[in-house]
């Protein structure tokens, strides 16, 4: 019976990459039955996605072929080599605040088989979303923050992390910022969705503010989390067009279903090994 595994590649670039992969598949009986490259003039890195069917059922034996015939060939320095069983979905966690659309969104795609994951947990800073939670049977985790609890309540975060075996932090309108120090924990681990399509509108009211100064498009980003707010390795956009005979009230409806939208594009990404970070950007083989 012929298993599927889909493989992410970042090397240096030089020729001979695609050869040796494809020699490595090729010795364990590998039909390839999707593929991605990019080769990065800047970086001069070079990024692979190749989806295999292969009788291997472990992909530690599919990942250890190819590599080897990266090293044989001489692409043995700073390579980054994952392979996964297609048929194991990642485990994301949610982390929500009082602002509940994307979570529910997220849910909807999960329930419906429509997002390729597991979601062992739910956290939130306030108890709203605990009915969410509790009706499509996720645990609940309510983590208060306050300036005194916060670092408390960042270790138990991670403590919840460790249990659950989770791949991915999704921040769904988490409205409390992360610590610089679990910011470089979860580094490649975490996605956040922002209200604005960045640069753009920040602190309190941003959907106030595009009004206010009379804007034509809104839109919303997700990206990475990193220690510097708002600024991580981009990862999907999208905009809406405003005109000036938009309420406040329509403008936040319609950054919301952005929101959703971008927010739900990038965690399907993601959990499709489509999503490759270099440097402070990302490669997305849609």
């Amino acid at each position: 019976m012929k298993t599927v595994h889909i493989l992410t590649l970042t090397v240096p670039d030089a020729p001979g990459i695609v050869h040796a992969v494809s020699c490595g598949l090729l010795d364990i009986g590998g039909n390839i039955v999707e593929s991605g490259q990019f080769g990065d003039p800047c970086s001069r890195l070079f990024c692979l996605r190749t989806v295999v069917e292969t009788e291997c059922q472990a992909s530690e034996e599919v990942a250890a072929a190819v590599a080897g015939k990266l090293a044989a060939a001489g692409h043995d320095q700073r390579v980054r080599l994952e392979v996964r069983r297609a048929d194991r979905q990642p485990r994301i966690l949610i982390m929500v605040s009082r602002f509940d659309h994307c979570l529910v969104d997220l849910l909807y795609r999960w329930r419906n088989g429509l997002l390729p994951v597991e979601i062992p947990a739910i956290v939130s800073n306030h108890p709203d979303a605990e009915p969410i939670a509790r009706s499509h049977g996720i645990p609940f985790h309510h983590l208060p923050i306050t300036p005194a609890t916060k670092p408390a309540q960042e270790a138990k975060l991670l403590e919840i992390v460790k249990e659950s075996r989770i791949d991915l932090v999704v921040l769904a309108r988490y409205m409390q910022v992360l610590s610089n120090e679990l910011c470089l924990k979860l580094e490649g681990k975490a996605i956040n969705i922002h209200h604005s399509f960045l640069p753009g509108f920040k602190g309190a009211k941003p959907y106030h503010q595009a009004a206010a100064r009379g804007v034509k498009l809104i839109g919303a980003t997700a990206h990475f989390v990193t220690p510097d707010l708002d600024e991580g390795p981009i990862i999907e956009q999208d905009v809406a067009r405003v005109t000036h005979a938009h309420t406040v009230e329509q403008i936040i409806a319609l950054g919301q279903d952005t929101e959703r939208l971008v927010l739900a594009r990038a965690v399907r990404l993601w959990a499709e090994d489509r999503v490759l970070m270099i440097c402070d950007r990302t490669v997305v083989f849609t």
